[in-house]
């Protein structure tokens, strides 16, 4: 590779016994306090996304996972695909408070690696990962006895206690599930994106050959029970996966061993941070949750067009997401080594990818949407609700690509706090009154429940992206030096 060209990997730190260029470590120069290099907007384009296309493939596979449970269930009987449905619809919300927690190691490990302070990075993903297990053991017991919760909402004790069994079997693999969250921030820290990514191509046909034997073999076949099973031991397997390949190829840098004492002091600052980004993935995914409970009043064809919808949605967002998470790591290391210049380009470069994206996205789902619900069902009716729900969708995308990468920067400037509030008041001030009130009142219908969910995301994206572009740059790198000094 010439001089002249930035090289497509190197190493975070000059500190590493292993070549990253091997291993897919993304490069990012040398982001470390004691050598700032200026990049250019170029050069943070094609870093923020190397990373963030490992970490859509990621996203996508691990999502698959609970897809494989609900198809290979799902034809058991329509009680035993409601209870997969609606168990899995429950550990998506509830474990969402682990993902939420785990963003904050967007904010501290990024800077930490950014300011060269590998081992600091090792503290904090074992701080991050205490405090959540902590948090882990009321969720477990919610689990284990959540079907008397959730008969609340759906009158039908069979298809509540088949949840619970499924909730409680799964809940084996919830250490697993975990480790791999947290761990795959602790190695995006230091540029390895790719680990992750690795660990679930072998993960993904395992789950997939573990739900067909533990459900559907004759010989060894568990039924519905087996789903959960496999879904258990599919995370416990990532988690194993990921720490061998830190142990063996790349990561241990960031390593100094483990710190038990210190692990469960200080959470202080690292709880300031991850209390909102809790807040900020469950507001977005409740309000999605209250609109498809909405639809269940507007007849059965509507739901299933509204669960059409849906699932497309969640589909979708992995792929803003994933560049959320690139881009927030990015700004991150930038600030942690005390960047303004190159923090600032990567922001700017963020925004523009998330603009490129989301007209993108909106191209592709308009203009494909009715292939798009043919996947789904041959009903006549519930196409005809499905096509009015994805052209929303669509438009919706031109902005909701930029909420959700706006996010990430602000995660990477450590100012989760202020997301949060915006989500909280953007979703439940505007977006779910709007579309219930469109919905019923105005008789809109499906149209109603998503012009209203897309208004409230508009206000959303534009304030977001209002609060990264204005911000006291100065408070920010001070904050940082702050984290930084901290252990």
């Amino acid at each position: 590779m010439s001089n002249s060209a930035p090289p497509e990997y190197t190493k975070l730190l000059p500190v590493d016994e292993h070549p990253e260029t091997e291993y897919g470590s993304v490069d990012d120069g040398d982001c470390s306090s004691s050598e700032q290099q200026t990049t250019t907007i170029s050069e943070e384009a094609m870093v923020i996304a190397r990373s963030s296309l490992s970490l859509i493939i990621t996203f996508f596979l691990q999502y698959s996972l609970n897809v494989v449970s609900i198809f290979s269930v799902g034809h058991l009987g329509r009680t035993e695909l409601a209870a997969v449905s609606l168990s899995t619809m429950t550990f998506n919300i509830t474990s969402g408070v682990f993902n939420g927690m785990a963003t904050c190691l967007d904010t501290f490990c990024a800077q930490a690696y950014g300011a060269g302070k590998p081992k600091l990075v090792g503290l904090h993903f074992q701080r991050c990962l205490c405090m959540v297990l902590t948090i882990a053991i009321p969720i477990n017991l919610l689990w284990w006895f959540s079907s008397p919760i959730l008969n609340v909402f759906v009158k039908n004790k069979e298809l509540t206690d088949l949840a619970q069994t499924y909730l409680r079997i799964v809940s084996i693999g919830s250490p697993g599930f975990i480790l791999f969250e947290t761990g795959k921030r602790f190695l995006q820290a230091q540029g390895i994106f790719h680990a992750a990514q690795y660990v679930l191509y072998i993960c993904t046909p395992i789950n997939v050959i573990l739900n067909y034997l533990l459900v559907w073999d004759k010989d060894i076949g568990i039924g519905f029970c087996g789903a959960p099973l496999a879904t258990a031991f599919s995370y416990t397997l990532m988690a194993v996966l990921l720490f061998l390949y830190v142990y063996f190829i790349d990561g241990s840098k960031c390593w100094n061993g483990l710190h038990i004492r210190e692990s469960f002091q200080n959470w202080g600052p690292m709880a300031s941070l991850a209390l909102p980004g809790v807040i900020m993935i469950e507001a977005e995914f409740l309000a999605f949750e209250i609109l498809t409970l909405s639809a269940a009043r507007l007849g059965t064809e509507v739901l299933a067009a509204q669960s059409i919808a849906s699932t497309c949605a969640s589909l979708i967002f992995q792929i803003p997401f994933g560049l959320s998470i690139g881009a927030s790591t990015r700004i991150g290391t930038h600030i942690g080594a005390q960047s303004l210049a190159n923090a600032q380009t990567a922001v700017t470069v963020s925004l523009e990818i998330a603009t490129v994206l989301g007209i993108f996205i909106t191209f592709c789902i308009y203009n494909g949407r009715r292939v798009i619900v043919t996947w789904f069902t041959d009903d006549a009716k519930v196409i005809e609700h499905a096509l009015v729900a994805l052209r929303i969708l669509a438009v919706n995308q031109l902005y909701d690509s930029i909420n959700v990468i706006a996010a990430g920067c602000l995660r990477g400037q450590g100012r989760q706090k202020i997301g949060s509030n915006l989500n909280l008041l953007c979703y439940y001030t505007v977006a779910v009154p709007l579309a219930l009130l469109l919905a019923f009142r105005e008789g809109w219908g499906l149209e109603g429940l998503w012009v209203g969910l897309g208004v409230g995301i508009l206000i959303l994206a534009v304030s977001e992206v209002f609060a990264v572009l204005r911000v006291d740059w100065d408070w920010v790198l001070k904050k940082s030096m702050e984290r930084n000094n901290v252990t």
